[in-house]
């Protein structure tokens, strides 16, 4: 899979730009605040329905203008397919492929996968557990329909069963809806606790290798998923939560409320530490780029397909080593990478099949 081109129409700073990618390695580069990331965030958007900073519809929609677009051309087994996407302040966003309108934006996910990274996935180590949730999520998501299909309902009976209780003192009569709703909670639950233990599983077989590569065989990483609750007690534990569930007014069982962690062992240690809470910034920096190279292993076992690698600015945020990994790495992915300044191309001889200058919310190839 490869993206052929993207347009984009009131989206952020862009009035209207077309862009035609190579199939191999694109430079996006300019000076910071010129619009380099929105292009990714496009690409990001076309592929999972979301922007990978979290943004509503209608804040990336361009200051003064009420809808944006975004048209996707992908080839695939050397067949071309068009992504329409329209979106919208007021409304839902609309999704058509090749002209015909889908129901659900979940119909989309899946057809486009691609691998973002940035510095800020630092976060995934750093922060709470939401952040390594959302991680697994959108990975499984794109991977996954029946994953997908499972969260979406599981997350809306979470939201619908909260309100009940802080309802409840008003309305006691809606107890009874609690009984069926946690059958319902238990059921697509299940899916996503074994799903999520089995990509730590598959996680834990293809990072391990990489982590010993990046660090030259000093350090060793492994990953432990932590569910809030055992498969096999989570249907018990609802039960056992209501009393605290009603005086909490939410639901506390489950595995929306799930973490995993990341431990290190240096090669000659008895012991294995957690990076979250005693690594090194440059421990946390080179996990979080055995993760994302996971992921693109991850992508390629499971889709039979490479994914398309977007990468924002994160060669300046590695040493000459890691960088020299991880553009060794690209082979034959698409990749469409942003930066201030080409010296760290030049400087390790690196191929570039395309490059364009972004400036102040126009794109011009310059090959």
């Amino acid at each position: 899979m490869i993206i052929k081109s993207l347009e984009l129409a009131d989206f952020r700073n862009y009035e209207n730009i077309k862009i035609n990618f190579s199939r191999g390695t694109n430079i996006l580069y300019g000076d910071n605040a010129q619009g380099k990331t929105n292009i990714l965030e496009a690409i990001f958007v076309s592929a999972t329905t979301k922007s990978h900073k979290g943004s509503k519809d209608k804040e990336i929609i361009r200051f003064g203008k009420e809808e944006a677009h975004i048209r996707t051309i992908l080839e695939k087994d050397n067949a071309e397919y068009r992504v329409d996407m329209h979106l919208r302040k007021n409304k839902s966003k609309g999704i058509a492929i090749d002209g015909q309108k889908i129901k659900r934006a979940s119909d989309l996910i899946g057809r486009l996968n691609v691998v973002f990274f940035s510095p800020e996935d630092l976060s995934i180590i750093k922060n709470g557990p939401s952040e390594r949730r959302r991680f697994m999520d959108m990975e499984l998501c794109q991977l996954d329909q029946i994953y997908l299909n499972s969260l979406s309902k599981y997350n809306k009976l979470v939201v619908e069963r909260n309100k009940i209780l802080k309802d409840l003192f008003e309305h006691p009569e809606n107890s009874v809806l609690l009984d069926v709703q946690d059958k319902q909670l238990f059921e697509y639950g299940s899916v996503i606790i074994k799903t999520r233990e089995k990509f730590i599983k598959d996680l834990n077989e293809i990072i391990r290798p990489i982590h010993e590569k990046l660090t030259g065989e000093k350090e060793t990483l492994s990953v432990f998923y932590e569910p809030n609750v055992k498969l096999e007690e989570f249907e018990s534990k609802l039960k056992q939560a209501r009393k605290k569930d009603t005086y909490a007014k939410q639901t506390t069982v489950g595995p929306h409320k799930d973490d995993f962690s990341f431990m290190i062992k240096k090669m000659n240690a008895d012991d294995a530490i957690d990076i979250r809470k005693f690594g090194s910034q440059g421990q946390q920096r080179t996990a979080s780029l055995s993760l994302k190279l996971s992921e693109i292993e991850i992508v390629k076992r499971a889709k039979k397909e490479n994914p398309v690698l977007l990468l924002d600015d994160v060669l300046s945020e590695l040493d000459s080593n890691r960088q020299n990994y991880l553009l060794n790495t690209i082979g034959d992915i698409q990749t469409i990478i942003t930066c201030t300044g080409l010296d760290e191309f030049v400087n390790n001889r690196f191929e570039i099949d395309k490059l364009f200058k972004v400036t102040e919310g126009t794109v011009s190839s310059e090959n």
